[in-house]
């Protein structure tokens, strides 16, 4: 029996009767502002977008200059002009020739694996961002819709706190004890933004938010690092950080969704022969002997067209079972896996298992970090 199983006249002297517990709504809001939720979901898909657009631009590089630089059939003049019409942003157009494009596609790979990395992510971010939006912005035409989601996501994985776990920031603040903030890189990154010539569309606009943003969090670490600022703008960060999160997860759902329901509208997928056409097609076929094999068979032509639509149709709906979701995933996995191989389509693929990671169990996610490290969880 408790102290509040008892009647007021029945407590001892000094025992004061245990409060009611907090409302649900309360416990919610204290969660979405006070922990960081999915913080290892974020790790995740931080370090597959930067790796998969670094080695995107890699496996690019010998033809960086026809795709992006000063030969590429979409001259200079064709890109500002739909840069101009559609108010769209790109650091490339800001000057001509070859220099300033190999700096930017090279920044480009160095941030990605920064990035990846987690070291200084919130101005490895920045730049992450600012690059891969000016190169993909420089030939709209380039790209096999992986591009598309790198373009989306990465706005708004700059405003999760992605190095909380898995990142060279978070080994270096366990072992400094707190966070170290590098004025001299937000003072070098921010010059070329605030005096770059050309207009100022909205996202060069929220590049100079999230300087402002860095600039305040390093004068508060260094006034006030125990105050009640941080604590206000560690609450700001988690709440943006999970907003974040959500529109991310929303994005992957909507790409899903669309996809699936756009399919159940063509006949061809209709009578299940929809990917019978792509595996006869010498562009997408990496593997001829492979892509002959399993387009011969009508059977698993059959099955793999209407369990593609099937697989995406459902995946909303199953977010509401843990398990059903969980099951899922691993077969979006697959069949992203099987694009990649039979449609070659690699980084398209990679592209989104790393955005699919945002619904990742984080108990599976803990176990594989114990394998990796070869740590089993202690006896309970």
């Amino acid at each position: 029996m408790t102290s509040t199983d008892l009647a007021p006249e029945e407590l001892t002297e000094g025992q004061q009767p245990e409060p009611p517990p907090p409302p649900a709504w309360r416990r919610a809001a204290e969660a979405f502002s006070a922990r960081t939720l999915g913080r290892h979901q974020a790790a995740v898909v931080r370090i597959g977008f930067g790796l998969v657009w670094a080695a995107f631009l890699l496996r690019e590089w010998p033809d960086r200059r026809v795709l992006y630089g000063d030969l590429s059939p979409w001259s200079d003049r064709l890109a500002a002009g739909l840069l101009a019409e559609n108010d769209a942003f790109s650091v490339q157009t800001w000057y001509s020739g070859r220099l300033w494009f190999e700096l930017l596609y090279h920044l480009a790979i160095v941030a990605a694996v920064l990035f990846a990395l987690g070291w200084r992510t919130r101005a490895s971010g920045a730049v992450y961002l600012a690059t891969a939006v000016s190169l993909q912005n420089r030939n709209v035409f380039v790209g096999d819709g992986g591009d598309n989601v790198i373009h989306l996501l990465a706005l708004y994985l700059v405003f999760t706190r992605c190095a909380e776990v898995w990142s060279l920031d978070a080994r270096r603040t366990a072992r400094a004890g707190r966070r170290r903030g590098a004025p001299w890189l937000w003072a070098l990154l921010g010059v070329p933004l605030l005096l770059g010539p050309g207009p100022w569309p909205w996202p060069r606009w929220l590049l100079l938010l999230l300087w402002l943003t860095a600039a305040l969090w390093w004068a508060v670490d260094r006034r006030a690092p125990e105050g009640e600022p941080r604590a206000v703008l560690d609450a700001l960060a988690n709440m943006t950080h999970h907003c974040a999160l959500l529109v991310i997860g929303a994005q992957v759902v909507l790409v899903y969704a669309t996809a699936g329901w756009y399919k159940v509208q063509g006949s061809r997928w209709q009578d299940g022969t929809a990917l019978h056409y792509p595996l006869h097609l010498d562009y997408f076929t990496p593997w001829p002997a492979l892509s002959a094999l399993a387009g011969g068979s009508l059977v698993l032509v059959f099955l793999l067209t209407y369990g593609t639509v099937i697989l995406q149709v459902a995946f909303p709906f199953t977010l509401l079972n843990r398990r059903l979701k969980n099951v899922l995933l691993v077969l979006l996995a697959a069949e992203h896996l099987g694009i990649a191989v039979l449609l070659g389509l690699p980084f398209f693929s990679l592209t989104m298992i790393a955005a699919d990671a945002v619904f990742l169990p984080t108990a599976a996610l803990l176990w594989c970090e114990r394998r990796i490290r070869g740590r089993r969880p202690a006896p309970v």
